[in-house]
Order: structure tokens, then sequence, then C-alpha cells
């Protein structure tokens, strides 16, 4: 029993360490865009909320190669920055396909 236990508070640890991630839908970038608009969709508003949760924590906005997604991580982070995220604690990885979604991911360490 004592194993159980103490294997599980281990998983717990290391679900807590790990990264909480959220898609940015691509229907986003359909629309006039503003920082509002952007805090109004759940992905982005979860993250901003799942990174003031956590005290010392990164933002990291997770993009696939090309102009386009460049551009919208970009504009994204320019959001976040408005939204009273500090600069310093976005980075940008252009680590996707072209065809998938941004990404926000919040992170302990960038």
């Amino acid at each position: 029993m004592i194993r159980f236990a103490s294997g599980a508070v281990l998983v717990s640890a290391a679900l807590g360490a790990a990264a909480q991630s959220f898609v940015v839908p691509p229907d986003l970038w359909d629309r006039p865009r503003s920082g509002r608009a952007g805090l109004e969709q759940p992905a982005v508003r979860q993250a901003v909320n799942a990174y003031l949760a956590q005290p010392g924590g990164y933002l990291v906005i997770r993009y696939g190669t090309g102009q386009e997604p460049a551009l919208l991580a970009e504009e994204l982070r320019g959001w976040l920055a408005a939204l009273a995220v500090e600069p310093a604690r976005i980075t940008l990885r252009n680590d996707l396909k072209p065809s998938e979604p941004l990404r926000i991911e919040v992170v302990r360490d960038p």
C-alpha cells in the first residue's frame, strides 16, 4: 500500500510539472481581430488564466513553418502582452507542421 501511495505521489508530481496546452482554433483568424476578440476565445482565455495561476510560468506559442503561421504567432504574442503577460515570458517556437493550428503552452521553463 505504501508503494502505491508513493507511486501516486510521483505520478501526480509529474502531471503537475507537465505543460498545459491550449489549441487556438483557426476560425479565430477568419474575423476582425483584436485583443478583446482573442481573450473571448476560450483557448486564449484558459491559457492566460493558467499562466496567471502559475507564478514564474511562461507561455510558449507553437506554430508551423511558413510566413503566415509566423505572422499569426507574432500577432498572438502582441495580444498576450496587451493582456498583461510580460513579453519576456512569451516564447515563440516554430516546431509544428504547417497545417497544425497555433498552440499556447503554459510551462515552468521556456
